[in-house]
């Protein structure tokens, strides 16, 4: 009996651990329904590998560049990305699907992510590479994607199938978007993690839908960074502590953001009949809330900012100080304390907190990368951009740790 009760406790702390560790909040939206018409891709990645950095690649077809970890598999798995033709994708893991067969072959979502950006210029391409996998394919996740032919789509997998989920029908989006967090709807009835999130994020993109303003910004700051929690109704960002020593704690477990959030991306295709060239990928390397959003474009030398990119092996500058950031909001170290976010050091009614900081940095970026956006652009601006990004960030974050 006593080996029994271990077990189970085991058990309930890996179920624990994996809700809090391995979640993704998620969506795919149709062009026909964003501000400027672009489809557009979102994943809020959650992991315990929290070391993330932007990468080029050269594919055996394509060229792409992808969010990796800074680690040993940043050569061989990606989490979400694009390439050279407009082809874009990023996954959420699923936890209510392979119930009935599970095999030991697993974990392939990034190994088919990076094998998807080399070899697929578009959804009937994804679909085909699918198609021809051997069978059991490792997965268990839902894929969206899209392409620069207007597509936009969830794939649905399990270990020998899948379903897609077409943004562009009114039938399974009528408002135009998909959202998933980390349950399949083709997988059994609520079995699975992220249902609040889910809801959450349902009640958000509907909120920007009847405004008409489903765009880069809105789910960057009212998503990505979202205070509201949807089964209690509370908002932290509606109490804020007095100032950075008023300590008030939060349980974050279940918020769009949260400890396990290890970074952010928002790829933004381009329209039907518009260069694939003029596709963007705006990233935050670490947590959402502590790591300024960056934008990232494809260029034949495979340029990048350095404060995203990992040199010699090492982390990005983005990732190590936007973790320090956090850590200053997360300080609780001991049992499930990681749960429990300190938001006065984040935002009070004093000084601002470290997110008036963020606010301020990502002014100008969206400002000055509204001119590269329209598509008028050549490599030499892109580096030139770079280049500014890279001393700009670096000195207004220096200058606010001294």
């Amino acid at each position: 009996m006593m080996k029994r009760s271990v077990l189970l406790v085991l058990v309930f702390c890996l179920i624990v651990s994996i809700n809090n560790l391995f979640g993704c909040t998620t969506a795919v939206i149709s062009g026909k329904y964003t501000k400027d018409g672009k489809p557009m891709l979102w994943k809020l990645r959650d992991t315990e590998s929290f070391y993330n950095h932007v990468q080029y690649f050269i594919g055996s077809k394509y060229k792409y560049m992808a969010l990796v970890n800074t680690d040993k598999t940043r050569d061989v798995q990606v989490w979400g990305g694009y390439n050279s033709t407009g082809f874009a994708i990023m996954n959420s893991a699923s936890f209510n699907t392979n119930l009935d067969n599970p095999t030991e072959f697993t974990d392939q979502e990034g190994v088919i992510m990076k094998k998807a950006l080399e070899e697929c210029a578009s959804l009937e391409d994804f679909e085909n590479m699918l198609n021809s996998l051997p069978r059991p394919m490792g997965l268990n996740a839902n894929f969206g994607v899209i392409d620069a032919n207007g597509g936009a789509a969830y794939y649905e997998t399990d270990n020998n199938n899948f379903v897609k989920f077409d943004a562009n029908d009114p039938k399974f989006a009528p408002n135009g978007y998909i959202i998933r967090t980390n349950f399949s709807f083709t997988g059994k009835k609520d079995i699975g993690y992220g249902f609040v999130r889910y809801q959450t994020a349902s009640e958000l993109f509907a909120l920007a839908d009847a405004q008409n303003d489903i765009s880069v910004k809105r789910i960057l700051n009212d998503f990505s960074r979202s205070a509201y929690h949807s089964l209690t109704k509370q908002d932290y960002s509606k109490s804020l502590p007095i100032d950075k020593n008023d300590t008030k704690y939060v349980n974050t477990g279940d918020y769009i953001t949260r400890h396990g959030s290890a970074s952010n991306i928002i790829i933004e295709g381009v329209d039907k009949g518009e260069e694939p060239r003029n596709t963007v990928m705006w990233v935050n390397v670490a947590f959402p809330l502590t790591t300024p959003v960056v934008p990232v474009w494809m260029d034949n030398e495979g340029s990048l900012p350095k404060i995203v990119s990992s040199i010699n092996n090492q982390n990005s500058f983005l990732t190590q100080n936007g973790l320090l950031f956090k850590d200053c909001c997360y300080s609780i170290a001991r049992s499930s304390g990681y749960k429990y976010m300190n938001i006065a050091p984040y935002t009070n009614k004093t000084d601002g907190g470290i997110k008036l900081l963020i606010d301020k940095i990502e002014e100008p970026i969206f400002e000055r990368a509204e001119k590269l956006t329209n598509g008028d652009f050549s490599s030499k601006d892109i580096k030139n951009y770079y280049e500014w990004l890279d001393n700009y960030v670096t000195r207004k974050i220096i200058s606010y740790n001294k």
